[in-house]
């Protein structure tokens, strides 16, 4: 035991220069050790979260070899900031006798009432980083809903410029007009059915446009541009979208005018880092300009969310035809089943399928017919139409923005409404039912107005289905989905009876 030393340990965390040095920590130890031999083991720049420390290993090493009678320490952080590590490592010092001194707090740790007082205290020492963990974090998702500026990687086609929001200075992204461009061209080809991202590729290789970048194209690296709202011109499609894949859109819908682009941050409380899943994401206006239309974008984007799940054949429970096939007795949609048949899939209407209200279209509507009739029926609509016009490019309908949020409002009203149903009384009902029928006319009304400005917004862009009929077969899912919606407004069936509305 006579030949045993004190250890004085000391430690400092690069990250807070402002501490008190390792040096000034192992003068004030010195005292402790009252004459007998002692031994320094210091850690600079490393933090007191976890025991992966040289130093500190070392001691522990060297209590194993019975080497140390006592260590001593400025301050009890100094040692650990971990109650479990804490907890260790005094089983530790139990084990071989070592007493452990904190020059400060005033330690014994060989009475019950000393080793109370220290897992006490380490208790408040945890709760301090812990405290200031979530301090940073909050300051963190704080600053990124108010569009500031969060630091990492900055997007292709962007560089970045000083600016101030709300009295912060920040950075913002601005154009790089070769980058740019290339975003563009990128985005106008993977648009058009039929593309991939390896042709993109294969276009830029054989006409030499070169990554402004230095690093090779990658389709990795054109999906991720793809996926980023960092280039769309945010409208209320935009917002919807988002909604719909359940992120945290932090802006209101009438901020959605179409010119900023969106940050997308992971979030408090989303579960997952990997931006394929958008839930619980948060969404946020971004300060500057996007580059691409929503339009654009949105097909694109669709598209690859279609691509990850196109691995395997779509048969079993899709169609090109969904969402646009409605009942022509009941007015719901009608949605896709699967029968074991050779027919397979089938159309069925939602209302009987979930609430029995209606009776049904009168008979089986196998999908794979519907679709060959309305491929057929495609095909005729599009020979009235010589030549088609080259597609412009789209930008937002102000007008058509603002019937959109309006929209979107009245939906979330009535959702509201329906919500206080199941615990209204007489008078409240009465109530309700008064204002959703209001409600419902208002709705109807902007959808024809809605579907009037698209309807002229779409004059334009046959040049998406050209030629596309009669290369159906080669087509992807959203390609032909794509087709259905730019050339049919709805399908309604009602036993032998097929009414086609369409919009050219």
């Amino acid at each position: 035991m006579n030949d045993r030393y004190v250890a004085l340990y000391g430690r400092q965390s690069l990250y807070k220069e402002d501490s008190i040095s390792v040096e000034t920590q192992i003068e004030y130890s010195k005292y402790e050790a009252h004459g007998e031999p002692y031994k320094i083991y210091a850690d600079k720049g490393y933090s007191g979260k976890d025991t992966n420390r040289p130093a500190f290993e070392e001691m522990l090493a060297d209590i194993e070899k019975r080497l140390i009678s006592r260590v001593v320490v400025y301050k009890l952080d100094r040692i650990s900031r971990s109650i479990l590590d804490f907890s260790n490592m005094m089983e530790v010092f139990q084990k071989y006798g070592v007493e452990f001194i904190s020059t400060t707090e005033k330690f014994d740790t060989s009475t019950p009432i000393g080793r109370a007082m220290l897992n006490i205290c380490i208790v408040f020492a945890q709760l301090e980083r812990e405290t200031i963990q979530k301090r940073i974090a909050d300051a963190y998702y704080a600053r990124s809903k108010k569009g500031f500026y969060m630091g990492g990687r900055i997007p292709y086609g962007f560089g970045l410029e000083k600016t101030v929001i709300d009295g912060i200075h920040t950075s913002k992204y601005v154009p790089i007009p070769e980058e740019k461009e290339h975003i563009e061209l990128l985005y106008s080809i993977y648009s058009e059915a039929g593309t991939s991202l390896g042709d993109i590729i294969r276009y830029f290789r054989d006409n030499k446009i070169v990554n402004g970048r230095g690093a090779p194209w990658s389709t990795a690296r054109l999906s991720e541009m793809m996926r980023n709202p960092v280039y769309v011109k945010a409208d209320a499609d935009i917002y919807n979208f988002y909604k719909s894949q359940g992120t945290n859109v932090i802006n209101p819908i009438e901020d959605f005018t179409g010119h900023n682009a969106c940050y997308l941050y992971r979030g408090s409380a989303s579960e997952t880092s990997k931006f394929n899943n958008l839930a619980d994401k948060d969404l946020v206006l971004a300060p500057h300009e996007g580059i691409i239309s929503s339009k654009v974008w949105l097909k694109c984007r669709t598209k690859c969310l279609n691509n990850r799940q196109s691995v395997k054949p779509l048969k079993a429970k899709n169609s090109w035809l969904i969402g646009k096939v409605k009942c022509g007795k009941c007015g719901y949609a009608l949605t896709v089943a699967k029968a074991k048949t050779k027919w397979g899939r089938y159309f069925v209407c939602s209302s009987r399928l979930s609430m029995k209200t209606c009776e049904g279209v009168g008979k089986t509507i196998y999908a794979d017919i519907l679709e060959h009739y309305m491929l057929a029926a495609i095909k005729r609509k599009l020979q009235g139409f010589k030549e088609l016009t080259a597609e412009a490019e789209p930008h937002t309908n102000p007008k058509l923005n603002e019937e959109k949020i309006q929209l979107s409002r009245l939906e979330a009203e009535i959702e509201q409404l329906l919500i206080k149903v199941s615990s209204a009384n007489e008078v409240l009902m009465k109530y309700i039912n008064e204002k959703m029928k209001a409600l419902d006319a208002e709705r109807n009304e902007l959808k024809k107005e809605i579907y009037k400005l698209s309807s002229s917004a779409n004059d334009s862009n046959l040049s998406v289905i050209k030629n596309h009929a009669d290369k159906w077969e080669e087509l992807s899912f959203s390609d032909r989905q794509a087709v259905a919606d730019a050339l049919i407004s709805v399908i309604y069936i009602s036993g032998d009876q097929i009414d086609i509305t369409w919009k050219i």
